[in-house]
């Protein structure tokens, strides 16, 4: 960490210099001894009125203003922004900086090196192909947690990833040296977005243009949907595709809307017992059913200014869960706090705050700026929650956990058999009924089994013998993985400290994590190691099973490495319907583990107690955990830790000096990665061998001629899909499963299948993730189900209609055969179809499969302007229709006509689709008709719809 006042990077030519001054608004602002140039908001009219939010965007649209990209009447337009009116108005954004993790930053790296071929191919210039904008990249989604409760979990994890990754490390050190304005933070330092939030972001920029040091607000946007954590900081950024990355690291800016704003007001404070995992869980309950997809959200009001920082970003980090594009807190004296305790120079504080305060971003709580729709939470309200079993807006009150459980539970367990039963009763001497059953929960067709209380007809326990010859029961509702992880939470000492303090509390009770249960650690940041070890707290929880794991997301995004060998096969042999709580912000079906049906979100602490407890069927103020050395009954209010103990250890252990020294490597890292054998040179030599780095295959036969948009004719169905399909659904995710098509094309080509790694680490290899897109183990394409006797299979399976008969196929191998046909594929989906991650995958593979159009009933923001960045348009079934209703079933020829109207520079606001039945279809099946409607939304989308994508838009640009 740098002790004196440094620019971020050397003098540049920024894209999109501001060549117009149409307001005059080019100032000068000296903080102490420096003089930096400033564009100021003050000189457009209305100003005053905008949300926060809008005045970054205001500024940033004044300081690159050039007449063409950004023009006055974009300005005046946001000035005179009507918080009542539907967004119609289009801007361009220009973020001051691209960050990237390496599951999503190397398909970036990966087109970046093959434009640069490609521009050469061309004839132009291959060094134009570098980062315009300072792009970095935290690499942190590689580590698996493969070992855990252990001393050596760590070093041995990170170097089974050195192992497995040891390829697309050497490409991507190969990119910091090639690349221009790319910086990587190696493995085993810390998530991405928490290493943004203490080290990357500055909250106002400084950088020498034109040899002249402007300052501005810091923005970014991420490849990561999480990247909003940083709008905790008062930082404008978001989530967008890998594809948006590299158009805005190449100097595009990000063609948008000028939103709606959502005011919400905070007020009280937080009570004791509450955390902050609880307030975030409550919000995105809140906003989810207020609705805020396309919107963003502002924090304001006198409570704002008792919300810690670390709160703050935990609320900014779960955007993506409520839907919002950004959940915004302004910029006050927690900012700087917050700057000053994570190391930043005096300088870079006093800027912050000068600028602030010079451009009206202060925080001012008596002054309410006008918002779209307002909303309100007294924070004394909140009370304990956790979220699932599979989404994480299904906030459960903790209180009500145990017997929202038993009604979960009936839609994931396999029923007890009549010898289940009988085998319990002879094994227990249980009664046969019980009159505790659960509310809502249908009388049972077989008699009920008691065990310790409530409705247990979904119980089927199942004897466990472990390596060491004990043993134990497993049933359904097992807490198998208990995972303190994930950047929302290991940000945030309150709830870190609380999760060590309340283990400690049970060690010195004498309790003890269940032999079932998987307990992983995995910090945000060697900072967060530092003050468990100067606080003791490390040794507190590696007693209970919580052992460091890795520095990285591990858990939240699928790492989570085997569950224990025994309970595994007791799952898979049994199929019993486990559970995970983790301290994450994603427990999508199939995301965490294979063998997990159930998945929770809880607070840090609360996944001790779990890994305690050992069940989901268990309720915490009447259960207790166990006894003490006495004998007594412990129960969690026993070891539940007071916030004056939180704050008091907080106090003693958490210091500036650990950020400024666990910062000042940051890029450098440790021996394995400067030992490894880098490529140089400003083409990358692409290995034809390689499983992990492929060339691209997207500009293929490209010129610099556009090819006219055509109307899709022909075209089959490649799934019919139902209600809140995620990116997780579409995008591959997780492990590679053996004897699917990505698992036959690694052992093809001499992989073996302890190699096979996951897909995030498999991201620079187009051939491995075209096989593995729409291949979740959880997805339910219903048009299979015609020739399953109406049972829809789970997994990545079509009819391939080039087939006799319509059979059921790998999605992978009927594209195949539809593409070798000369055939297009469109989908039918339902609500909120790509909601989750911004995985640019989900849109590549989509395209790649061959896929022309995808026709929902709404779409999440980031997945509409990725199908499209690559070519695939985005189309909306008429409003209050779906494909159910209007009587399609997938069977059918379907054919969209108007599209060809973008050849002419006009955007049709809906286009006639026409399914014809098929030979495939039911017998007595009309030609349906309707019109869609384009969610093509701004004259930037259309034109890189009609290059065939953004990346062919881009690189026409720069020839």
């Amino acid at each position: 960490m740098e002790s004196g006042r440094q620019h971020a990077h050397p003098p540049t030519k920024e894209p999109h210099v501001s060549s117009v001054d149409s307001f005059g608004a080019k100032s000068t602002l000296t903080v102490g001894s420096t003089d930096y140039e400033i564009f100021r908001i003050e000189t457009v009219p209305g100003y005053e009125k905008l949300p926060f939010s809008l005045k970054v965007l205001l500024e940033n649209l004044l300081r690159t203003e050039d007449g063409a990209n950004v023009t006055k009447e974009q300005i005046q337009a946001l000035g005179s922004w009507d918080p009542d009116a539907q967004p119609d108005t289009e801007i361009q954004f220009t973020p001051a900086r691209v960050v990237m993790q390496d599951f999503t930053g190397v398909p970036c790296i990966v087109d970046l090196a093959t434009m640069r071929e490609a521009v050469t191919a061309l004839g132009g210039d291959p060094s134009k192909i570098n980062p315009l904008s300072p792009a970095e990249m935290v690499i942190d989604h590689s580590v698996i947690a493969d070992l855990f409760g252990s001393p050596d979990a760590l070093e041995r994890n990170v170097e089974i990833e050195y192992e497995r990754n040891g390829e697309r490390y050497q490409f991507l050190r190969w990119g910091q040296t090639a690349f221009n304005d790319f910086k990587v933070v190696p493995p085993g330092t810390g998530i991405v977005h928490q290493v943004n939030i203490e080290h990357l972001a500055k909250v106002i920029y400084d950088r020498d243009v034109d040899g002249v040091l402007r300052a501005y607000p810091d923005t970014c946007v991420g490849t990561d949907s999480h990247t909003t954590m940083v709008n905790g900081l008062g930082v404008l950024g978001w989530g967008v595709g890998g594809i948006e990355a590299e158009a805005a690291m190449l100097g595009q800016p990000v063609s948008m809307l000028i939103p709606r704003v959502v005011g919400f007001k905070l007020t009280g404070e937080i009570p004791a017992g509450v955390t902050a995992t609880d307030v975030v869980l409550t919000i995105t309950d809140m906003l989810r059913k207020h609705g805020v997809v396309g919107k963003f959200v502002e924090f304001y009001g006198a409570g704002v200014a008792s919300v810690p920082l670390a709160n703050r970003a935990t609320i900014g980090n779960m955007s993506p869960e409520f839907g919002s594009t950004a959940a915004m807190f302004p910029i006050d004296d927690v900012t700087l706090d917050y700057l000053r305790l994570t190391g930043r120079d005096e300088q870079s504080v006093a800027l912050v705050e000068a600028y602030a305060k010079a451009q009206s971003l202060w925080h001012d709580a008596d002054t309410e700026p006008a918002f779209s729709e307002y909303m309100e939470l007294d924070l004394s309200t909140v009370v304990p929650s956790i979220a699932g079993p599979k989404r994480p807006q299904d906030r459960i009150l903790l209180s009500e956990a145990k017997s929202q459980f038993e009604k979960d539970i009936i839609g994931y367990a396999t029923p007890s058999t009549s010898e289940d039963i009988v085998d319990l009763e002879s094994k227990h001497s249980f009664p046969a009924s019980d009159p505790g059953q659960a509310p809502g929960v249908e009388e049972p067709t077989t008699r009920e089994v008691h065990i310790n209380s409530g409705n247990r007809e979904w119980s089927k326990p199942v004897e466990v013998t472990t390596p060491e010859g004990e043993s134990y029961e497993l049933d359904n509702g097992a807490v198998t993985l208990a995972a303190i992880t994930s950047c929302t939470n290991t940000s945030n000492p309150s709830v870190m400290i609380a999760a060590g303090l309340l283990a400690q509390k049970a060690v010195e009770k004498g309790l003890k994590r269940k032999p079932w249960v998987k307990t992983t650690l995995g910090p945000g940041s060697k900072v967060v190691t530092d003050y468990y070890e100067k606080s003791g707290l490390d040794k507190a929880l590696e007693a209970v099973g919580f052992y460091t794991v890795g520095y990285g997301c591990t858990i939240c995004i699928g790492n989570s490495g085997p569950l224990i060998d025994e309970v595994s096969a007791a799952v898979n042999d049994h199929d019993l319907a486990v559970t995970a709580v983790l301290s994450g912000n994603r427990n999508f079906e199939g995301r965490i583990s294979p063998d997990v049906k159930m998945n929770y979100l809880a607070s840090p602490p609360l996944v001790v107690a779990y890994a305690l407890a050992g069940s989901m069927n268990f309720d915490f103020e009447t259960d207790p955990l166990g006894t003490d050395t006495e004998g007594n009954d412990v129960f969690l209010k026993d070891i539940w830790p007071s916030p004056d103990e939180v704050q008091a250890t907080i106090d003693t252990s958490i210091s500036r000096e650990q950020f400024i020294k666990q910062y000042a490597t940051v890029f450098e890292g440790d021996e394995r990665w400067k030992n490894l054998p880098t490529p140089t040179g400003p083409i990358f030599e692409w290995d034809e061998q390689s499983t992990y780095v492929r060339k691209a295959p997207y500009f293929e036969g490209m010129s610099m001629d556009l090819t006219p948009v055509a109307d899709i004719t022909g075209a089959r169905v490649m799934a019919t899909l139902g209600d809140s399909v995620t990116t997780d659904h579409i995008s591959p995710a997780g492990n590679i499963k053996p004897g699917t098509p990505a698992a036959q094309y690694l052992t093809e080509h001499g992989v073996e299948r302890k190699d096979f790694n996951s897909f995030g680490s498999r991201r620079g290899n187009h051939e491995v993730m075209i096989r593995g897109t729409f291949a979740n183990i959880r997805l339910k394409n219903q048009l299979v189900s015609a020739v399953n006797d109406g049972k829809v299979v789970e997994g990545g399976y079509t009819r391939d209609f080039t087939q006799p008969g319509g059979p059921q196929s790998f999605i992978y191998d009927a594209s195949m055969n539809y593409q070798a046909q000369g055939t297009p594929l469109v989908i039918f989906g339902g609500k909120e179809y790509g909601s989750g991650s911004s995985r640019d995958w989900a849109a590549k593979g989509t395209s790649l499969l061959g896929v022309k159009a995808v026709i929902t009933e709404s779409f999440e923001r980031i997945h509409r302007s990725n199908l499209i960045g690559m070519g695939v348009v985005p189309l909306q079934f008429p409003a209050g229709h779906s494909w159910e209703s209007l009587g399609l079933d997938g069977t059918e020829i379907v054919s969209i006509t108007g599209l060809e109207q973008l050849n002419e520079g006009v955007t049709p606001k809906t286009v006639r689709v026409t399914a014809e039945p098929s030979e495939f279809s039911p017998e007595g099946k009309q030609t349906v008709e309707f019109d869609a409607i384009v969610r093509i939304d701004t004259p930037g989308e259309a034109d890189y719809y009609r290059n065939g994508g953004i990346l062919q838009y881009v690189l026409r640009s720069l020839v």
